[in-house]
């Protein structure tokens, strides 16, 4: 709808210009199972697929850490989700469920929390009618700071 397009053209410039500041990478990690190195004797895991590296941000979902209902009868306590979701350009390619989403750069060289940090798309990228930003659902991963 080109005249709803044009409406909206405004906040998407001003979206890219003020809150997309970041340089996020998305990555489809590889299948297939790692292959022995005869030289260093190590397994390497093929390469991931690099999806984007561009423009974004990773913002967390306002509320507190989400928890599944717990199950007596696992013998495992469930994790808590770490809610947070992606913002990229509409150009930008919908990450599929799965993909691998780090920052690695940010626009404040003082705020480097995000570094390091790594999130798995819990969904496919959000897609609608009406958009002015993509949206992705991501899970923070554990054992990241």
């Amino acid at each position: 709808m080109a005249g709803l397009d044009d409406a909206i053209a405004g906040a998407v410039a001003w979206i890219s210009t003020n809150i997309l500041v970041d340089t996020v990478r998305i990555e489809l990690p590889a299948d297939g199972e790692p292959v022995l190195n005869d030289t260093t004797g190590l397994l390497e895991y093929p390469e991931s697929e690099l999806l984007y590296e561009g423009l974004g941000a990773v913002l967390p979902v306002s509320g507190p850490p989400m928890t599944v209902v717990a199950d007596a009868n696992l013998p495992w306590a469930n994790a808590t989700r770490s809610a947070y979701k992606l913002l990229t350009p509409l150009e930008a390619p919908i990450p599929t469920k799965d993909c691998v989403v780090s920052v690695v750069a940010v626009h404040n060289p003082a705020n480097t929390a995000l570094l390091g940090r790594s999130w798995l798309c819990s969904d496919p990228g959000r897609a609608g009618s009406v958009e002015a930003v993509r949206q992705t659902p991501l899970d923070q991963l554990r054992g990241e700071t």
